[in-house]
C-alpha cells in the first residue's frame, strides 16, 4: 500500500477539476494585490525585492503604470474566473505563462547578474516559478467538452 503525502493530496486536488477556476482566481488576488500596492506605495515593492528605492520621477512613473498593468491582469483573471475553460480564459493563461516565466527570468538575473537583493527577491522568484509551472500544468489539462 502507498501512502501519500499531504502535499501531494493538495496537489492532486488543485490539478482537479477546476484547476484553471483556481488559477484565476489565486492570480487575480495577487495581481491586483501587487498592481494596488505598485499604485500607491510604489517604493515598498522596489525596496523589498531588489533591496533599492526608485529615485527618479521617471522611476516612480514606470513602476506605477507596471501596477496598472497588474491590477488590470488582475481584473481579466476575475472576470475570467467563472469561465475558466473557455478559449478566452486558456488564452489569458497563455499570456500568464509568457508573463510569469519573465518575471522569473528578469528577477533571477536581477539577483545573479546584477546583485540585487532583499529579504523579497528569492520569494518573489519562487512565485513566479511556481505560478508558471501551475500555468503550464492548467493548459496541458484538456478543457472539458461542450455539447451544443
Amino acid at each position: 500500500i502507498m501512502r501519500t503525502s499531504r502535499t501531494q493530496n493538495v496537489l492532486a486536488a488543485v490539478l482537479k477539476g477546476n484547476n484553471m477556476k483556481n488559477l484565476l482566481i489565486i492570480t487575480a488576488v495577487l495581481e491586483a494585490g501587487a498592481g494596488l500596492v505598485m499604485v500607491a506605495l510604489p517604493l515598498l515593492p522596489a525596496t523589498l525585492m531588489l533591496g533599492s528605492s526608485l529615485d527618479t520621477p521617471v522611476a516612480l512613473t514606470v513602476a506605477r503604470v507596471a501596477g496598472v498593468a497588474l491590477l488590470a491582469l488582475g481584473v481579466a483573471c476575475w472576470l475570467a474566473h467563472h469561465d475558466g475553460q473557455s478559449p478566452a480564459a486558456r488564452g489569458l493563461v497563455g499570456g500568464m505563462v509568457v508573463y510569469n516565466a519573465g518575471v522569473f527570468t528578469v528577477l533571477v538575473y536581477a539577483g545573479i547578474g546584477l546583485g540585487l537583493s532583499s529579504s523579497g527577491l528569492w520569494p518573489t522568484v519562487l512565485v513566479h516559478a511556481a505560478m508558471t509551472v501551475w500555468c503550464v500544468m492548467s493548459l496541458l489539462n484538456k478543457p472539458a467538452q461542450i455539447i451544443e
